[in-house]
This record gives structure tokens, C-alpha cells and sequence, in this order.
């Protein structure tokens, strides 16, 4: 009674229906695959779904367990089973009980060769019998630091860029991008012009300063967060967003001359930089609009700053082309590489810094004696020579034909769906994809956070296994670039079979609210 109550008196878009959101999406999960007896109550459509999963059978043990997750919350890993996953083969993971998934997210959109890569093993090997570690400080190096920068620097075309400065992960090399922009601009005498500007529902990581610069709120709450010196503009989702009757290249102008009023109103001397990623990414899977980076880039030249391309997901192949920035004529001045750079074997980012940046901070080093700033693990020798392998596949299998051809059938199968009664947008392009559920086709009309309509779809898919992302009311499909034909089928058919029961989901929620 009291679930029913909550179904038609919680809020459609609040900021709490926001946090409903992970809750239903934990609880959803919960029925499907660790059912308990009062949950098993609230709805009798759902007894099909009462039976416990297998999956989770070996990984009883593990319930309460030791680690603080990511993105989790803490009742989820109290009182709930955790998915284990033991091995993984090709776009295959399996589970525990060797139940087999096909991971359409590539993990977290980065293990673009698939799993167990015999010579990405092989390489990881060789180089651990050699030099295990070795740091890159005080002009050291290893030689795969050394040939990996090189190899970046000839495959990054979108715009020359002058030197490769080396992270674990895409947070800190977005962290690292604020402060050598800060140093760039203290060695040129502009102590003032410090400020940047990203985008509402942009991600850029989760450090101090790269949950900053992402335009997530959830991001924000209970960290302090953003810093001060970080602003917000539009976001550019043409559907959500556009005003009536206004086209994509007059919601980019807009967006445009908005972003310059922002720029005269704290000062263009007072800002440094913007970041954004050249196809959003995990704010739900939005390409730019028609001319949206041609008019954003001419405004930035006009006060002089920087851009920089965040290509954490969109790099090495995941768009149909090499870079983000090759596909929508982006020519930026710092880019923030990370994920597929290794296919997620090795921990591993980069920066790449233009010519003109890295000049300056080379003779700034000079003055002051030390460039000081990097990792322990910066150019670390084993991650360094699994990335070099990697860019070596991509090479020699023509990872960005693979994708090329592969990516028609992959967007059609999944659009085939767009008229269903809950889908609102289907949008993406290459082998990214992203369905957002909303009632009457509506962006302004989206479906009760505590009914958990992506959650119930992404519970399905795993049911029928193969995992999804779900946030919210979104669904986000970004599958291994080494994925046959028959496995673009595959996730075409589980997603048939999950939007169904989904509708009718739906359809039962809605008769409960009369």
C-alpha cells in the first residue's frame, strides 16, 4: 500500500526524484536477481521474476563485503550479493556461476578489444619480466613511455599537438589539464585568467576538479562541490532543449551567443579555458548539434581560450573515426585521453598539449626550476606498452572500418524500436547509442523516477544476458568495437525482448495510477 501510495504522489522531475532514481534502480535489480519475501509483495506482474537469479548463488559470501564501491550505495553492498565476475572472453563476461553476459557497455566504455586479447596479455607479460616499474621523473623514463608519446602524437591528426604528459585514468587527466592551463597562464603573465566553462550534463571524472568541471549535480551533492572557478553553459541536446519551431544550427547560434554573453559577463580575461567532450557521453549520449562546435570554437578564438577536448570515450574508434575531434572538425588545444587507449587493460591516460602550451611551460620550467607536477604511475612501463599494443591492433584490423561497417546495422536495429510508446529519443552514432524512456514522446513528460522504467529494462537485458547501462530513464548500448555481425543481432534481439516487457511494465504502472 505504502509502494502504491509513493507511485502516484512522488514528484515526475524533482531533484529528489533525481536520487529515487538509484534507489528504484538498486531495488529493481534487488527483485530481479536477490528477491526477498516483502518485496516480492508489491506487485504480483513481478512473480516471474521472484525466482533468485544463479548468478549471484557463488558470490553469497561476498554479501557486507570489505570494499567501498564506486556509485554505490551503502545498503546495496550490505545487504545485497555482489554481480562477480570471474573471466571474460571477446564482448563475453562471465559470472561466478559461469553465467555468460554480453557486456554492450564494454565495461565502462573502454574494452574496446574485448576480453583476454592474447597479445595484449602477451605484452603486459614481457614488459612485467623486464622493467616492471620505473617512474618518469627527473628526465627518467622507460623506452614504452618513450615510443608510446611518439606513437600519440602521429595518430592524434584533428590538429598538431607537441608533447604527451601521462595519467592513470581520464580523471586525472583532466585534473592535470586545469593546472598546467593555470601554469600556462601564470608564465604568460595572466594571473587573472583563470576561470573555465564546461557543460550541464558534461562528465569529466571524479577528482576534486574534474567532478567540478562535469555539469552532473549528483556529482556535486555532498562533496563541495563545484570549485568557484568552474561555470556552467548549455547543454547542446537539440531534443530537450530547442525552443519550438527552432532548427539545430539556430539552437547552436543560441547556445553560441549564449556562451559568449557568459564569457563578457565574468571577463574574458578572466577565462581560461572550456572543456567538453565531442560527443557527451555519460550525461546520456548526446552527439552536437548541426554547427554547434563550428560557432563554439569561434567564439573561444575570439577571447582567446583555450578548448579542450575531452576524448575519454569518444577516442580510438568508438565514433567511426580515430578521434571525437576528427568527426566533428574539432581543433583543440589540450585533449584528455583514457578507456580504450589501453581497451581498459591497464590503467592508463594521457594528455597531449599543443606545441605552443608545451613551449610555454617548458620555459616557465626554467624559471622556476621544476615542472612539478605528475604521478608515481605517469609513463608507467607496463600500461605504457599495453596501450602501445593496443594502437597497434587498432592499426592493423582496421578498427575504425570494423566500426564503419558495422555501425549502420548496430544504429538501424536498435532506431527500428523508435516508435514504441516509451521511448522518447534514440540517439548516437558509430558503435554509442542511447534510448531515453519518456511517456508521450515528450523530453518534458518523463516517466516517475520511483517507477525505475531503465532500471526494469536493464534488469531484463541481464536476465537475458548481456549488460547496459542504465541511468535513470537511459539507456546507454556501447558494446566491444570486435564485435561480429551475429553479436550486433544478438543485442538487437535482448533489446527487443527487454523494451517489451518494459511496455507492459509500464502499462500496469499506469493502471495503477487511475
Amino acid at each position: 500500500m505504502m509502494f502504491a501510495n509513493l507511485l502516484r504522489s512522488s514528484p515526475r522531475n524533482t531533484q529528489a526524484g533525481f536520487y529515487i532514481n538509484h534507489v528504484v534502480t538498486a531495488r529493481i535489480l534487488m527483485k530481479h536477481l536477490h528477491p526477498a519475501p516483502a518485496l516480492a509483495k508489491c506487485s504480483s506482474t513481478e512473480t516471474s521474476l521472484q525466482k533468485e537469479d544463479s548468478a549471484t548463488k557463488n558470490a553469497k559470501g561476498f554479501k557486507g563485503h570489505d570494499m567501498l564501491s564506486p556509485f554505490t550505495t551503502g545498503w546495496q553492498s550490505t545487504n545485497l550479493d555482489p554481480l562477480l565476475i570471474e573471466r571474460s572472453e571477446g564482448p563475453y563476461v562471465y559470472d561466478s556461476n559461469g553465467r555468460k553476459y554480453l557486456d554492450a557497455l564494454a565495461g565502462l566504455w573502454c574494452t574496446a578489444l574485448g576480453g583476454s586479447e592474447p597479445r595484449l596479455i602477451a605484452a603486459a607479460t614481457a614488459q612485467l619480466n623486464t622493467l616492471p616499474f620505473y617512474h618518469s621523473f627527473w628526465n627518467h623514463a622507460s623506452k614504452p613511455s618513450l615510443d608510446l608519446a611518439k606513437e600519440l602524437l602521429n595518430t592524434f591528426t584533428a590538429t598538431k599537438m607537441g608533447k604527451v604528459f601521462f595519467t592513470s585514468s581520464g580523471s586525472e587527466a583532466n585534473d592535470t589539464q586545469v593546472k598546467l592551463v593555470w601554469y600556462y597562464n601564470n608564465a604568460l603573465g595572466r594571473p587573472n585568467k583563470k576561470k573555465f566553462i564546461a557543460l550541464e550534463k558534461s562528465y569529466h571524472g571524479t577528482t576534486l576538479i574534474s567532478a567540478s568541471l562535469s555539469g552532473l549535480p549528483v556529482l556535486h551533492q555532498g562533496f563541495d562541490l563545484p570549485s568557484p572557478f568552474v561555470f556552467h553553459t548549455d547543454c547542446p541536446h537539440y531534443w530537450r532543449f530547442h525552443l519550438p519551431g527552432e532548427t539545430e544550427e539556430e539552437f547552436s547560434t543560441r547556445l553560441a551567443n549564449n556562451l559568449e554573453k557568459l564569457i563578457l559577463k565574468e571577463g574574458p580575461e578572466t577565462i581560461a579555458a572550456f572543456i567538453a567532450e565531442p560527443l557527451m557521453g555519460a550525461g546520456g549520449v548526446i552527439p552536437p548539434p548541426t554547427t554547434y562546435y563550428e560557432k563554439i570554437q569561434a567564439i573561444l578564438k575570439k577571447y582567446d581560450i583555450l578548448f579542450i577536448a575531452d576524448e575519454v570515450i569518444c577516442a580510438f574508434g568508438r565514433l567511426g573515426a580515430m578521434f571525437g575531434c576528427d568527426k566533428y572538425g574539432i581543433k583543440p588545444d589540450l585533449v584528455s585521453i583514457a578507456k580504450a587507449f589501453s581497451s581498459g587493460y591497464m590503467p592508463i591516460g594521457a594528455v597531449l598539449v599543443s606545441p605552443e602550451i608545451s613551449e610555454v611551460i617548458h620555459s616557465h620550467s626554467n624559471k622556476l626550476g621544476s615542472f612539478a607536477h605528475g604521478f608515481t604511475f605517469s609513463g608507467h612501463p607496463v600500461s605504457c606498452a599495453v596501450a602501445l599494443e593496443v594502437l597497434k591492433i587498432y592499426r592493423e584490423r582496421n578498427i575504425i572500418e570494423q566500426v564503419q561497417s558495422l555501425s549502420p546495422r548496430f544504429q538501424d536495429g536498435i532506431r527500428a524500436f523508435s516508435d514504441s510508446p516509451i521511448i522518447g529519443e534514440i540517439r548516437g552514432t558509430g558503435l554509442l547509442i542511447g534510448i531515453e524512456f519518456t511517456d508521450n514522446k515528450s523530453p518534458n513528460d518523463s516517466f516517475p523516477p520511483e517507477w525505475g522504467v531503465g532500471a526494469y529494462f536493464g534488469a531484463e537485458c541481464k536476465k537475458h544476458g548481456m549488460i547496459v547501462r542504465s541511468a535513470g530513464n537511459i539507456i546507454v548500448l556501447s558494446p566491444p568495437l570486435i564485435i561480429s555481425p551475429e553479436e550486433v543481432e544478438k543485442i538487437i534481439s535482448i533489446y527487443e525482448k527487454a523494451l517489451k516487457a518494459t511496455e507492459e511494465r509500464v502499462k500496469e504502472l499506469k493502471s495503477q495510477e487511475k
